[in-house]
Formats: structure tokens, C-alpha cells, sequence
């Protein structure tokens, strides 16, 4: 398929930049994809889409403030952004500067953007491909220097610096790992009253490990999406989920994802023969139309950005026509899109699913 089957033109303005007062007050775009056929409703009313039978599967990455600034001993300016930690006192970076840093070199790193150098410093001790290995020069452990002076890594396309808000906002409610600096946005939608009167109905609720990286928003550059090389990110499957899944399918229900990267989490712990398996380690897999799913049913997930590979894993549970068009509705409708917008419940197309 070409990247440009995956094409829409969305208006700037309907790109949210600031998430709403209440989380559950977005809206929810309902599509059915086994007929196209598309509902508007107000989030909340997942509960009605929902059924007692079935298993919602939550990503629980917490989302660390990544993003830093500092300057290099001879005084150039950079930008840092972790994409992982690899130790207490290490990590694999993103640095954009005029001139790269040398292996070796120290960053005196700032409180923000054009600050005066502060007291932590980075040092530059190796070069992976694109990332940088950084250790922490003065034996602080990582998570207290992001912890004092890391700002939240907001998308690019919120045209905004971070707040102290969206230390809270861009994190969902039951965020519980730290190792993420991308939030699982679809999980952004639920608050604690809704989680309560979801367990209330009888829905069961399980949760896997997805630590996003920066690596999500980089987009497809190849005309055929088949030549696309997916990037790395760390994920847990643990046992009780796989007994969770095989417990909804065996009771009838079915298995719906809490944003793309449960759907990533959940068919990574499925691609040996087809059985969920507990898995923990890095997943590259890249889900497009003409794949068949194994353990997926349906998927609550926010809008996303034309011709990326998110766009591509939804057109492959809905089909690549009824995703485009729910986004045509979307858009005469003034939905708001991406991390800070609204949401999507779809159900799986019957070419989907994996025949039994």
C-alpha cells in the first residue's frame, strides 16, 4: 500500500492544544467496522458500547519529563530528549544542537530554554545510530535531575511550551511505571468515577506495559508502507494478562485495547502461533491493513496524524476506507484531534480477525 492512501488534510484549529477542564467530557466517535456505519457520542457513554463480558486492557507507562536543555562546555545550546533509561544513572537520548556533542563531552544542563546553566551535569560517553548514551556526571540518579528540572515532552504539533498542568494532564490516572515519553493518549479520557462505574457493570480490567518512545512520532518516509522499519520500544505482558484474555474469549466477551499501544503490547505477546504468551522485551512490530489479529477485538484510541503508522494499525482492525471516512465525518463535525482531543471506540471488521 502507499503512504499516501493514508492522506487527509485536517484544519489547524482542530488540532487541541490544551486538554479539557474534565477528562471524560471529550467526545467519542463510535465506528462500527464491519459496516462503517459511524455514531457520535459523548465519551461517558462507553459504558453503553461496552458489555459485561468483556476485558479493557490499559497500557500503565508513566510518562517521565523527558525533555531537557542545556548548554555544551563551549557554551552552544542543545535540546535533550530521553528516549530511554537504560540504568539509574544512564540513558539513550535524542540531542538536537547546531553542532553534535562529542563522546566524552559534559552538558551543563538548564532549568529551561535560555536559563544560566545549572549544577547537573550529562555526560556524552558513546553514539547509538541517531541517540546519544548519557551518564549522570555527578552521580545523581536520572530520575531525580528529570524529576527537578525535566519538562513534560509535549507533542510537536501542540504549539506550546509545558505547564505545570500537564505534569498531571499528560498522564492518565493509573500511570504506574515510569519509562514513557509519549503518553498512551487514548487512556487520557478516563477518570477515576468512570474506571469505578466501568468495574460496576461487571467489565473486567487488566493492564500491560508499553513504555513509549520518541520513536512514535517519527514519520513514514518510505512511499510503500511495506519498506517502513519500525522503532523499538519496551513492552510487559505478564501471565495474568494472557489468563485475563484467554478468560474474556472463553466467557464470550472481548478483549478491547485502551490505545494503540495496548493493541501493540497485546499482538506482540500473540505472534508465536497465534496464542497470547506472557512477553517482555522490545517490540517493533508494525500492524497494517492485511494484518489479521489474534487477540484484538476493538480499540479505544484518540485521532491521528495522516500517513503515520497509527493511522495505519486502526485501518487495519476498521479497513483503510471506513477509517478515512469516520475521518471525514470527524472533521465536518469538529472533533478535536490528537494527544489532547477526542476519542474513537472501533469495533474489529470481520477481515480482521484471525478464523479460528
Amino acid at each position: 500500500m502507499k503512504r499516501a492512501d493514508f492522506h487527509y488534510e485536517l484544519p489547524p484549529e482542530l488540532i487541541a492544544q490544551h486538554p479539557l477542564p474534565r477528562r471524560s467530557a471529550s467526545r467519542l466517535l463510535h465506528l462500527d467496522g464491519a459496516t462503517g456505519v459511524v455514531r457520535h457520542c459523548a465519551f461517558t457513554q462507553i459504558l453503553d458500547l461496552l458489555r459485561p463480558r468483556d476485558l479493557l486492557v490499559f497500557n500503565d507507562t508513566r510518562v517521565l519529563p523527558a525533555r531537557l536543555w542545556g548548554r555544551k562546555e563551549s557554551g552552544g545550546r542543545l535540546e535533550i530528549l530521553i528516549e530511554r533509561i537504560t540504568g539509574t544513572h544512564t540513558a539513550l537520548a535524542h540531542i538536537r544542537s547546531s553542532k553534535s556533542p562529542k563522546p566524552g563531552s559534559d552538558i551543563l544542563l538548564c532549568a529551561a530554554e535560555g536559563t544560566p546553566a545549572g549544577p547537573h551535569r550529562l555526560r556524552v560517553t558513546a553514539r547509538e545510530g541517531a541517540l546519544y548514551c548519557l551518564s549522570s556526571a555527578g552521580g545523581l540518579p536520572l530520575a531525580r535531575i528529570l524529576g527537578e528540572i525535566g519538562h513534560m515532552p509535549l507533542p510537536p504539533y501542540i504549539q506550546r511550551e509545558d505547564a505545570e498542568a500537564d505534569r498531571e494532564r499528560y498522564q492518565t490516572v493509573y500511570a504506574s511505571r515510569d519509562g514513557a515519553v509519549a503518553a498512551p493518549t487514548a487512556g487520557l479520557h478516563f477518570d477515576r468515577e468512570l474506571l469505578t462505574q466501568i468495574r460496576a457493570r461487571g467489565i473486567r480490567q487488566a493492564a500491560v506495559t508499553l513504555h513509549v518512545g520518541a520513536g512514535t512520532f517519527q514519520p513514514v518516509r518510505a512511499d510503500e508502507i511495506e519498506d517502513h522499519v519500525m522503532h523499538a520500544e519496551y513492552v510487559e505482558v505478564d501471565a495474568s494478562v494472557c489468563a485475563a484474555v484467554t478468560a474474556a474469549r472463553e466467557r464470550g466477551g472481548r478483549v478491547v485495547a485502551v490505545g494503540t499501544t495496548a493493541v501493540r503490547s497485546l499482538e506482540s505477546a500473540s505472534r508465536a502461533g497465534g496464542v497470547i504468551q506472557p512477553y517482555r522485551g522490545d517490540t517493533d512490530i508494525f500492524i497494517y491493513p492485511g494484518y489479521r489479529f489474534h487477540s484484538v477485538d476493538a480499540l479505544v484510541t484518540n485521532f491521528h496524524l495522516p500517513e503515520s503508522t497509527l493511522l495505519m494499525l486502526v485501518s487495519a482492525l476498521a479497513g483503510r476506507e471506513h477509517i478515512m471516512s469516520a475521518y471525514r465525518a470527524a472533521i465536518a463535525a469538529r472533533y478535536r484531534f490528537f494527544s489532547y482531543g477526542d476519542a474513537m471506540f472501533i469495533t474489529a471488521g470481520s477481515e480482521a480477525k484471525e478464523t479460528p
